[in-house]
C-alpha cells in the first residue's frame, strides 16, 4: 500500500511537470507566430498566474457556495462530527470545518488549501445510504485529500489548464490576423502557420482538460490509499464505493467546474469515458482497495 501511495505521488508530479513544460512550449510558439513578439507570452502568463492566484485563494469557498453546503456543529449532526473528530485524533490532523448538502445523491467533497483551513461537505444521502463502517472509509478518503494537500495541486493544474486556453487561442488568432504581416512573401508559410494555429486551438485544451483529468484520477487513489491506511479498513471504503456506483446519481445543484472535487462523479455516476473524466471507474478503485487489504 506504501508503494502505491509513493507510486501515485510521483505520476502526478511528473504529469505536472510535463504540463509546465507544455505551457511553455505553447508560450514560446505564440511568441514566435506574433514576429518574436515575447511581451505577449509574458503578458499571457502573468495574467494567467494572477487568475491562478485568485483561485488559489478563494476557490474554497467558491466551492462550498456553488454546492449549496450549510455548516453543521456537534449538536447539529454529531454521528458526522464523532466519526470525523476520530480520524483526526488517529492521524493528528486538525479538526476541519463541518458541512451538509440537503442532496439524496450519496456524495462529499473537501476544500482547503491547507489542513488548518479545511473543511469537509457530505449530502444527505450519503448519510442514510452508508454505515458507520462504510461512512468513515468515505470520510478517511476525504481527510486524505486534505493530508495531501490534493485541493492546493488541483489549483494548480487549474492556473495552467486556464493558462493553456488562453495561448491557445492566443495562437490562433495571431495565424489567421497577425502572421500574414510577418510572412507576407511566402505563402506557404502562411498557410502553415494558419493551420499550425487551428490544429493548436483545438489540440491544447483537449491535451489539458486530458492531463487534468490524469492528476486529478492519481489524487483519487491516493486518497483512497490513504483512507485505507488511516481506519485499516480497505473494505469499508471498498463497500461504499460499491453503493456510490450502484445508487450515486447526479446532484441537484452539479457543477462541472467542481465535479473534479466529489468522491463520486456528480455529473455522470457511471459514465464509461475514460480520457477526460476526472474520477477513474469505480471497479478500478474497489480492485485497488482489495489488494491493498491483503497487506493488513
Amino acid at each position: 500500500m506504501y508503494s502505491a501511495i509513493a507510486r501515485n505521488k510521483r505520476n502526478t508530479w511528473f504529469i505536472l511537470i510535463a504540463f509546465v513544460v507544455l505551457l511553455g512550449a505553447i508560450g514560446v510558439l505564440a511568441g514566435w507566430l506574433a514576429g518574436n513578439n515575447w511581451w505577449i507570452t509574458a503578458f499571457i502568463l502573468i495574467f494567467a498566474a494572477g487568475y491562478a492566484t485568485f483561485q488559489y485563494f478563494f476557490a474554497a469557498r467558491e466551492a462550498i457556495a456553488l454546492s449549496g453546503a450549510m455548516e453543521v456543529s456537534k449538536a447539529d449532526a454529531p454521528r458526522y462530527y464523532r466519526l470525523v473528530e476520530n480520524l483526526c485524533i488517529t492521524t493528528g490532523t486538525p479538526m476541519p470545518k463541518l458541512y451538509v448538502v440537503d442532496d439524496p445523491a450519496p456524495n462529499a467533497f473537501a476544500t482547503g488549501r491547507k489542513p488548518e483551513e479545511a473543511a469537509i461537505t457530505v449530502t444527505t444521502g450519503l448519510f442514510e445510504l452508508m454505515t458507520d463502517r462504510e461512512l468513515e472509509g468515505v470520510l478517511g478518503h476525504e481527510l486524505g485529500h486534505i493530508r495531501n494537500y490534493d485541493i492546493r495541486v488541483s489549483l494548480i493544474v487549474f492556473g495552467l489548464v486556464v493558462a493553456v486556453g488562453i495561448l491557445a487561442d492566443l495562437m490562433l488568432r495571431i495565424a489567421f490576423f497577425g502572421g500574414r504581416g510577418r510572412n507576407s512573401g511566402n505563402g506557404q508559410a502562411q498557410l502553415f502557420l494558419m493551420i499550425f494555429g487551428v490544429v493548436a486551438a483545438l489540440v491544447a485544451p483537449l491535451l489539458a482538460g486530458a492531463v487534468q483529468a490524469a492528476i486529478s484520477r492519481q489524487r483519487e487513489y491516493l486518497a483512497d490509499a490513504t483512507s485505507a491506511m488511516t481506519t485499516r479498513d480497505p473494505e469499508g471504503l471498498s463497500s461504499a464505493l460499491a453503493k456510490l456506483g450502484e445508487f450515486g446519481k447526479p446532484l441537484q445543484r452539479a457543477n462541472t467546474s467542481m465535479a473534479h472535487l466529489w468522491i463520486a462523479d456528480p455529473l455522470r455516476p457511471n459514465a464509461l469515458e475514460r480520457m477526460f473524466s476526472t474520477h477513474p471507474p469505480i471497479p478500478d478503485r474497489i480492485a485497488r482497495l482489495e489488494k491493498m487489504g491483503g497487506s493488513f
